[in-house]
């Protein structure tokens, strides 16, 4: 009898920890809010290229804190700004988000849309264009979406950045809110597919008129300025200027730059201390993380992206913007450990695409690079189908590396329009500035390697691009004499950053090759929610328990 007991006992003993996970799985937990960060244009490399510079709250505590993706890849071409952030919320790709480049041309009609356009809806805070935006050409839901699903519309989402497309998609169809910069009037706006007026909160923000305040000042460097020794000497031909200046060197006179356009302030460093100052007081207004729903703030930094493509990567302007954007990123993660407490939100921070160096720059130093002009190219299309097919201008752009063909000249002609397709292709083969070139429909038997195969036909969507793809060689520029671009497949352009860190996440890192896409579906994990309606990728198993 004795003995009898003595089993059930032992038993008992190795069956509590089942019985007592089972017990905690009774109540679901979720973190207080989550936050997504993209910063605008951020090589991977700029994590470490700068780390020595980075102070502990920042960057560095993100590594250090939480769980680095080192190796990850957008997995399409064009490698744009609207694609990056409505992947990296859907889970999918732009063959089935609809969102092809932050403007297409529709193949079959010859329309041309800008990607958030939409003429049905009214401006709230402003006059004009401006405001006439929304998420409806977005044809899948985003991780977003099914945070409210899941919550029965409970918890709450909102977008903020400067762009109305970076707020608008990743805050997903059925936002609280989505919040983005007036260049006319220095305030932030939003769209009558939200709401008939702005929320008191944003009304205070605005005139508070924190733009002028940080606008007037001389932008100069954070440290001596001979101790940014990751970058290019300051006068160099390969970086642009502000309007009215002569070089682009610091220090830059802020206050005159703002009073021309008050827009200035998107290519300055403080473009990203507003994002933030704006994204703090959405936490207050829509009192995110105060009850037990979690709640999803979508935030990105685009200043990163705009001082990117006036200044170039090796600029002392983008290296400042950086170390700026570190102090800016550690005073924000003390609002939240403040606010919420350490471990109680979920941040992860990642890119919409990384940036090329700037055409001088390689030239230079005698790396591969081209900066002859689409436009030329697509000129010398025309007149080549011309004299084969008797036909005037055929083509109508070459916007995101596809050709777009006029239909209805082709129709009108009674052409063969897989001929038309095979001599573009036969030309562009032959052309210095092309590596690739295909007709998309005969993409399985082309002689094109991975990843660029499948990344080409993940940024094929029939209705929104065109029949021929070309990819052009590693370092070339459309024409971009100063600053720089993106858009490529190539690492440059396609390798980001990818940090967890807070609720739930273990400090640790991962070489693997890992994609966009797998971003969204690992936070859907992480929530316990439903991926969204056009997701492809696979949750990242390394920061899920």
């Amino acid at each position: 009898m004795k003995k009898k007991l003595l089993i059930s006992v032992f038993v008992a003993f190795l069956l509590f920890p089942c019985f007592s996970l089972k017990a905690q799985r009774n109540q679901l937990e979720r973190p207080k809010v989550v936050i997504g960060i993209v910063v605008d244009q951020m090589r991977w490399d700029y994590l470490y290229r700068f780390y020595n510079r980075y102070e502990e709250g920042g960057f560095k505590r993100l590594l250090n804190q939480g769980f680095s993706f080192e190796n990850t890849f957008i997995n399409y071409v064009p490698s744009y700004t609207a694609v990056g952030h409505t992947v990296i919320y859907t889970g999918s790709v732009p063959a089935i988000t609809g969102i092809v480049g932050n403007n297409w041309i529709n193949q079959l009609t010859g329309e041309e849309w800008y990607c958030t356009e939409d003429p049905t809806v009214e401006t709230i805070g402003s006059s004009g264009s401006v405001g006439q935006m929304s998420p409806k050409r977005m044809l899948v839901t985003t991780v977003t979406d099914e945070l409210r699903l899941a919550t029965n519309f409970r918890g709450k989402v909102v977008g903020v950045s400067l762009k109305d497309r970076a707020s608008i998609l990743p805050a997903g169809h059925s936002p609280s809110g989505a919040f983005w910069y007036d260049n006319r009037t220095s305030d932030f706006i939003t769209s009558s597919y939200y709401m008939n007026e702005l929320p008191q909160w944003v009304q205070a923000f605005n005139n508070r008129d924190i733009p002028q305040e940080l606008m007037n000042q001389e932008w100069s460097t954070l440290y001596p300025i001979e101790t940014y020794i990751q970058s290019s000497d300051d006068n160099v031909s390969w970086e642009g200027t502000f309007s009215g200046e002569k070089e682009p060197t610091f220090p830059h006179d802020l206050a005159q730059i703002f009073k021309r356009d008050k827009g200035a302030i998107r290519s300055t460093p403080f473009g990203n201390t507003l994002t933030l100052k704006f994204a703090q007081a959405a936490i207050e207004g829509y009192q995110l993380g105060e009850d037990n729903i979690t709640d999803f703030l979508t935030v990105n930094l685009a200043s990163t992206d705009y001082v990117g493509h006036k200044f170039g990567p090796n600029s002392i302007e983008v290296e400042d913007t950086y170390l700026r954007l570190d102090q800016d990123l550690a005073h924000f993660f003390d609002a939240l450990d403040e606010k919420f407490g350490k471990g109680n939100y979920l941040v992860f921070l990642t890119a919409d695409h990384a940036g090329a160096h700037s055409t001088g720059f390689m030239q230079k130093h005698k790396l591969p690079s081209g900066d002859e002009k689409l436009g030329d190219l697509q000129q010398n299309l025309n007149k080549y189908l011309s004299k084969r097919f008797q036909g005037d201008k055929l083509v109508r752009s070459f916007i995101n590396d596809h050709v777009v063909y006029d239909m209805d000249k082709v129709q009108d002609a009674e052409l063969d329009f897989d001929l038309v397709k095979e001599a573009t292709v036969e030309f562009l083969k032959k052309q210095p500035v092309i590596q690739f070139a295909v007709d998309i429909e005969r993409i399985g038997e082309a002689p094109i390697p991975e990843p660029i195969k499948t990344k080409i036909i993940n940024g094929y969507n029939y209705k929104r691009t065109g029949a021929v793809v070309f990819i052009p060689n590693s370092g070339w520029m459309n024409g971009n004499a100063t600053g720089t671009t993106h858009g490529t497949w190539t690492p440059y352009d396609s390798h980001i950053p990818l940090v967890f860190m807070g609720w739930g996440i273990e400090q640790g890192t991962s070489h693997r090759h890992v994609r966009m896409s797998d971003i969204a579906p690992t936070i859907a994990a992480l929530l316990h929610i439903q991926m969204g309606s056009g997701n492809v990728g696979t949750p990242l198993v390394e920061v899920l328990d």
